[in-house]
């Protein structure tokens, strides 16, 4: 029965549970109305006997018999008692089955107190018996018929019955309404549950526009509704940080995939070329095998950034890192000094400060992102425009700002200059304009030092912002 009962609706257990429970209720009512009544009923009779048998003990008294009539059914005696032996005096108006009249006037000679009793008399029914003494030897006998309160009994439990039962069915009835609509947002909220169920959480752009609509239900509807709406809320971004990730993955690979062929093509043709030219002049051999180097190198960088963004990615507790107490100032002037070199034709000023500035951090490191920073300035600027570093301290933090006076990044740009193998000119060829990683590089790195890197600047110059914080700091420049 428990399993069966289990696998009911909801609102019909809550219908059934109300419908015993006012039963219950109904019984106890029931059960008390009727005693009450059964109890009040028979004090009645009994005071309304005492009442009519104190009229007739007088009448005996005068008489010797009983000349008032009691009422219709009801029955009067009076009996001689003496040496155990009980006598009728006639007239009497007594039933023809007179033993429990005799029985209690012989019981009442010898007791001091009025007896009564409840005695079945053949052919007549069941009566209510008292009696009491007129004189010693004289016992007046007086039964009143208790047939009027059991028909009055059987008829409210009769009234009862009906009345209850209607009122069960009516409230039950409501009840079930009532519950059903209470219950009604449960069942949106389960028809959601299906609906998503049935949406394909597969594909890459999935996405769950359904929602429990805010119909009233209660404090705990509204409660399960907005805990049901918020983790909806929670897959739905997850699912969409998913497909996101999906895409730049997918993007990644491609970019990463096309990246890394042409160097591969590249060298593949010129090994073709230096099979063919074996035997030509040792000056185009050569040449054949500087562009293979050249190649080979090319990649080999590639894949030396990408692997340093995964290991990155990863937040490895053995982060690529070489800590150790660096002069920030100094390393800024030796990437200054390796980008006059390499480009002599870009004017580049330096402001550092005239002291050290001592942090904890990675030199390799960030150097390689001071030479990122510079090189993307000359590659991205005409000749000739100038290109300034600066290093300072702030609250809490080092600057290093790498500003150009080039053309700048248009606004549509700018929010996707980090991302990985990303062009603003996609015209630009990969030899001059790089594979597009060294920005990601560079804000990967600042970020495993706790630091960021930001840009800004508009039409006419481009400024980009390492910040690098304080915790490592030992001294202060001069």
């Amino acid at each position: 029965m428990s399993r069966r009962a289990g696998r009911l609706r909801l609102g019909t257990r809550l219908t059934l549970g109300l419908g015993a429970l006012s039963l219950a209720v109904f019984a106890v009512v029931g059960t008390a109305l009727t005693a009450y009544m059964r109890d009040y009923l028979e004090q009645q009779l009994a005071t309304q006997l005492k009442l009519v048998q104190t009229v007739q003990a007088k009448d005996a008294a005068a008489h010797g018999t009983v000349q008032r009539k009691p009422y219709y059914g009801w029955y009067t005696a009076v009996f001689d008692v003496a040496d155990g032996e009980v006598r009728l005096r006639r007239p009497a108006d007594v039933p023809e089955d007179t033993r429990a009249f005799a029985a209690l006037a012989r019981t009442m000679a010898h007791s001091d107190t009025e007896l009564v009793r409840t005695a079945r008399i053949d052919g007549e029914g069941t009566y209510r018996l008292r009696g009491c003494e007129v004189r010693p030897g004289v016992v007046l006998v007086s039964a009143a018929p208790v047939t009027d309160v059991e028909e009055t009994v059987e008829r409210l439990i009769t009234v009862q019955v009906v009345v209850f039962a209607l009122a069960l069915a009516a409230l039950v009835a409501a009840g079930r309404r009532m519950l059903r609509r209470g219950l009604e947002p449960l069942s949106d909220m389960a028809r959601t549950a299906h609906g998503i169920a049935s949406h394909d959480l597969t594909e890459s752009a999935a996405r769950l526009p359904l929602r429990a609509d805010g119909r009233d239900g209660g404090r705990e509807v509204a409660e399960l509704r907005t805990a049901f709406n918020t983790m909806l809320e929670h897959i739905d971004a997850s699912l969409a940080v998913r497909a996101e990730a999906e895409q730049r993955l997918r993007r990644f690979v491609a970019d990463a995939s096309h990246e890394l062929r042409t160097p591969l093509m590249s060298v593949r043709g010129y090994a073709d070329l230096f099979q063919y030219a074996a035997a030509n002049a040792p000056g185009e051999r050569e040449r054949h095998l500087a562009r293979l180097r050249a190649e080979a190198a090319r990649m080999g960088v590639l894949l030396d950034d990408l692997l340093l963004l995964a290991r990155l990615d990863a937040a490895d507790a053995r982060a690529p890192l070489r800590t150790a107490e660096t002069d920030v100032a100094e390393l800024v002037r030796q990437a200054a000094d390796a980008f006059r070199a390499g480009h002599p034709d870009r004017p580049l000023t330096v402001s550092a400060g005239t002291g050290p500035l001592r942090l904890r951090l990675d030199p390799d490191r960030i150097r390689q992102v001071l030479d990122n920073l510079l090189t993307n300035a000359a590659v991205h600027t005409p000749p000739g425009t100038p290109v300034s570093v600066t290093v300072r301290t702030g609250p809490g933090e080092v600057l290093i700002r790498v500003a150009d006076e080039g053309p700048g990044i248009p606004e549509e740009h700018r929010e996707r200059v980090f991302d990985r193998f990303y062009r603003v000119d996609r015209a630009r060829s990969r030899d001059r304009g790089g594979s597009g990683l060294g920005l990601s590089v560079a804000r990967s790195l600042v970020g495993a030092h706790g630091g960021t890197v930001e840009l800004a600047g508009g039409p006419g110059g481009t400024v980009f912002t390492v910040r690098l914080p304080l915790g490592g700091r030992v001294a202060a420049p001069g």
